[in-house]
């Protein structure tokens, strides 16, 4: 007669068995097999980006700056786009000096003009081209923030946050789009905000800016399909920039405020890696925020009325800090 403690001990054994002949093997395969995706990812992303010409705007500061050096760390022709010519030229010597020559050897162009500038734009766009030849990745990064309450906001000043957050990026990328047909291979970028997606009180400007970037850059990226153009859209949270510091306010002064939430959120070193494996590994869309953040996005299309609620809740307790 078999015992309970008998019949215990064969069917352990018999786990056992199964765990060292079948479970075990399968788990150490699969990770081998991600591993090796994961490696043969990496090793197509640094193939895509290497020599490939990359135009970054706004890339004497911040975000932009950030990303000019990951992308030069990654072997990439960088063209630096801004309105400071001198700081341009700073830029480009501190990425020679710290360039590994087996890695890149390509020496960063510089272009100077204003996104507001329509004009200036189109010649940017040609002295780009004339120089490279060709775009491979561009990166829409440069922008302006805003902070006021509606009614007391010029319309002027509603203007320049669009003229600079959008119609500067979408005639820089029609500017260049048609070569890119026509060589039937690109890649454009918007660095929009989780703002393009949910808006939040005194931000008007600046959410009506993001919120016509994303829906322009959507509308781009199912056209361009047939002729091989990648679209990626970022949207990060709070960064750690000056952005809230250079705010356009009502009356078009400056802000001058290093917003709390601002400060305390992420790098912008952090945000640039992102923004450098999005476009590796040619993503369409990317959300890089924290949690509430992104909860708020699904709030919004799931429970509006509720998003609603909040967002008045919140427009009230920062009218009363500001008057207290």
């Amino acid at each position: 007669m078999v015992t309970g403690a008998a019949r215990k001990a064969v069917q352990k054994g018999r786990f056992m068995d199964l765990t060292s002949t079948v479970i075990v093997p399968l788990l150490f395969g699969s990770l081998g097999i991600f591993s090796l995706f994961r490696l043969l990812q990496w090793m197509r992303m640094r193939a895509y980006l290497r020599g490939a010409v990359v135009v970054v705007t706004g890339a004497t500061s911040g975000l932009g700056k950030e990303c000019a050096k990951a992308f030069h760390a990654a072997g990439s022709r960088l063209v630096l786009c801004g309105r400071d010519g001198e700081k341009l030229k700073d830029l480009a010597q501190e990425l020679s000096a710290m360039t590994d020559h087996r890695k890149n050897i390509h020496k960063p162009h510089t272009v100077v003009f204003d996104l507001s500038d329509t004009k200036t734009i189109l010649n940017a766009a040609e002295e780009i081209l004339k120089h490279l030849g060709h775009v491979d990745i561009l990166i829409n990064n440069a922008g302006i923030s805003y902070r006021g309450t509606i009614v007391d906001t010029s319309l002027d000043v509603d203007k320049k946050v669009m003229e600079t957050n959008y119609f500067g990026p979408i005639a820089l990328t029609k500017a260049l789009l048609p070569s890119m047909i026509k060589r039937r291979q690109g890649h454009i970028v918007a660095i929009s905000s989780i703002q393009g997606k949910i808006s939040i009180p005194f931000r008007s400007a600046y959410a009506a800016s993001k919120h016509a970037t994303q829906a322009f850059f959507d509308c781009l990226r199912a056209e361009v399909e047939q002729y091989d153009i990648d679209v990626t859209v970022i949207s990060p949270g709070y960064i750690q920039t000056n952005l809230s510091l250079n705010a356009v306010t009502a009356d078009g002064s400056r802000y001058g405020v290093m917003d709390k939430n601002t400060a305390e959120g992420q790098t912008a070193a952090e945000v640039a890696q992102v923004v450098l494996y999005a476009v590796g590994q040619k993503k369409k869309e990317v959300l890089v925020a924290g949690l509430k953040p992104s909860l708020a996005v699904y709030l919004r299309n799931l429970f509006p009325r509720l998003f609603f609620n909040l967002m008045a809740t919140r427009a009230k307790k920062e009218r009363k800090t500001k008057d207290s």
